[in-house]
């Protein structure tokens, strides 16, 4: 399938809301898939979108609002990379979740590697939505991982 055009998404403001996402209910993992992953990034309103789930990776993207975080996790057996399209925020890394001793500001272009086993945890320190995606390897949300928004992505945990 090729788009040409994804449907409008409306600049973050005060009052943000999140809106509807054509793409946001289909995976398109194990089958051959190209994408405009930069625009499909900023275009997602929704939390965390799966977009492809394969055998041995995963590809995600993100909204996390101003004031939001992702949330402390570990993926024991799961290497992570997170790319930032846009906004501004703070990643926190420590091999114990009391103990996170690595931290760094973070902005558009940017890359985030982060090791399995690592305790990690990004925070929108901005004003407009961080936008990002996220590639797992291997997988770590189930095919076809939809959470409108993080309180529904907590739900599902």
């Amino acid at each position: 399938m090729f788009y040409s055009n994804y449907y409008p998404w409306q600049p973050a403001s005060v009052n943000y809301k999140r809106q509807q996402w054509p793409y946001a209910a289909h995976d398109y993992g194990n089958s051959p898939y190209v994408i405009n992953i930069e625009q499909a990034t900023a275009q997602n309103p929704l939390y965390r979108t799966a977009l492809w789930t394969g055998k041995h990776l995963q590809l995600t993207v993100m909204t996390i609002l101003p004031g939001e975080d992702i949330g402390l996790e570990k993926h024991p057996n799961t290497d992570q990379f997170l790319r930032v399209e846009s906004g501004h925020g703070l990643v926190q890394m420590g091999t114990k979740r009391e103990h996170l001793d690595y931290q760094q500001y973070v902005q558009d272009d940017y890359a985030i590697l982060v090791p399995a086993g690592m305790w990690h945890n990004l925070t929108n320190t901005g004003h407009t939505p961080l936008k990002l995606y996220t590639i797992y390897a291997p997988p770590e949300h189930p095919y076809g991982t939809t959470h409108p928004t993080k309180q529904d992505a907590i739900a599902a945990e």
